[in-house]
């Protein structure tokens, strides 16, 4: 029995473990950078608002130096969630849990400088125009540049022949207005606040900038997976007139919230659907939350999507009884199982408790019939008294579970008629004349001869 209830305790606590570990929270580090980015503002406030909700899933941003040094953060372990952008180089460990945003290459020429006796060049109104020139770059990091270059490369301007400098998001509109270049790139969303004051530093002396359209955006998608054709709406940039005065086709590229391949399945479920949730929430104070899209799930996206992403867009997420069904299913079979031994071992071990009960009611059979011939009342007494010892040890096999109930009666049954025996016998003894020699020999027990 014990042996039983120790197997029962220890697969229901078993159970209650994995019930505890599977709904506890979990929090998860997230690799963002660089800081005062759009990235590093929109996962402080997911992070935020997931604290409120207590939600399943917990974040904790990892601050880096950008998005390669995110990448880097998750393919070496230091994260399990990164802020990456698509056109550079993915981790072999990632996989694509949500779209956060959508990056469009903006290209253009400031207008050129009147009344002050400066020459100025041709005027640039197509990329192939561009070699030869020096075109500044809006921010720090080295992907804009090669985004720049797949650029030229497709319209046939090497980059080797064009002075390419950058300037720190912060320092471009002041370069601009001081014509630091002749034309400039940069790479944002089509409202990122600091590409409209880089546009408007080029505003000048009531001149509009020139927008480059990027024609061949398809051809390079073809030809660089990352990127996508895209269309800037006319009028993006606000102004007066407004900027640009038309839609220009150009190429976009999509930052990405990755987790490792190893993050557990119903963990980046349970992230994607918190992610979604707190998204319309955040949209009203946070409009970059609108940005939020759900992964790319065909079998041939250039990141794949990770397993608990895709159920949660599939409509497959799993339930609780859906992931540990055949857990419990096992557990179930396991205490059963063990049931089953221990009732065997508990039944083996009170083997020879029960044989030695048996032994004892064969004796009270055969007391039965010594009763029935006995000459003595003395020794009926004593046989008797053996009775009362052998009703005490089946009452102790009986509490030790040796035997079951239907033994006990079938006991109880026999002791009933030994006692009929017994007092029978010693009517019958009572009741008889009394020989010489047994009248000799009680008379001797009373001490009259």
């Amino acid at each position: 029995m014990f042996v039983m209830l120790a197997g029962i305790l220890a697969v229901i606590g078993a159970l209650a473990g994995a019930y505890y570990f599977a709904v506890r929270p979990v929090t998860l580090r997230v690799a963002v950078g660089p800081a005062n980015s759009d990235d590093l503002k929109v996962v402080q406030a997911l992070t935020q608002a997931f604290n409120q909700a207590r939600g399943y899933v917990r974040l904790r941003p990892v601050q880096t130096d950008g998005a390669a040094a995110s990448a880097k953060a998750l393919e070496d372990g230091g994260a399990d969630l990164a802020i990456i952008r698509g056109d550079l180089d993915v981790p072999k460990n990632a996989q694509a849990v949500a779209t956060l945003r959508k990056n469009v290459a903006v290209l253009w020429v400031p207008p050129s400088a009147k009344g002050k006796g400066k020459k100025s060049g041709p005027k640039i109104t197509k990329i192939p125009q561009l070699a030869g020139r020096r075109i500044g770059v809006v921010g720090r990091t080295p992907a804009n540049v090669n985004l720049l270059k797949v650029i030229l490369q497709q319209y046939g301007v090497d980059p080797a022949k064009v002075e390419i400098v950058q300037f720190p998001a912060g320092e471009a509109a002041d370069a601009i207005r001081n014509q630091k270049a002749d034309a400039y790139l940069a790479a944002g969303p089509v409202n990122s606040k600091i590409t409209a004051d880089a546009i408007n530093a080029s505003t000048r002396d009531g001149g509009t900038p020139t927008f480059l359209a990027i024609d061949s955006a398809e051809a390079i998608a073809q030809n660089h997976p990352m990127y996508e054709a895209s269309e800037i709406p006319a009028g993006a940039f606000g102004g007066s007139p407004a900027r640009p005065d038309d839609e220009i086709k150009t190429i976009s590229f999509s930052h990405h919230i990755v987790a490792r391949k190893g993050l557990s399945e119903s963990t980046v479920a349970a992230f994607t659907r918190q992610l979604f949730a707190i998204r319309q929430q955040l949209m009203t104070e946070f409009p970059l939350a609108a940005k939020i899209e759900t992964p790319d799930t065909d079998k041939d996206a250039v990141i794949p999507a990770h397993p608990g992403a895709a159920a949660f867009v599939d409509g497959e997420e799993k339930t609780f009884l859906d992931r540990y069904s055949d857990y419990i299913w096992w557990g179930l079979m396991a205490l059963s199982a063990m049931g089953s031994a221990g009732a065997w071992f508990a039944g083996y071990l009170k083997k020879d408790e029960r044989s030695n009960n048996s032994s004892l009611r064969e004796r009270l059979l055969d007391l039965i019939a010594a009763a029935r011939r006995s000459d003595s009342t003395e020794e009926l007494d004593r046989m008797q008294a053996e009775a009362d010892d052998i009703l005490r040890d089946t009452l102790h096999c009986f509490d030790d579970g040796a035997i079951q109930e239907g033994a006990l009666t079938a006991f109880s049954i026999v002791l009933e008629q030994f006692h009929r025996a017994v007092a029978d016998r010693k009517t019958l003894l009572d009741n008889m004349p009394q020989n010489p020699q047994r009248a000799g020999a009680q008379f001797r027990a009373a001490g009259t001869l």
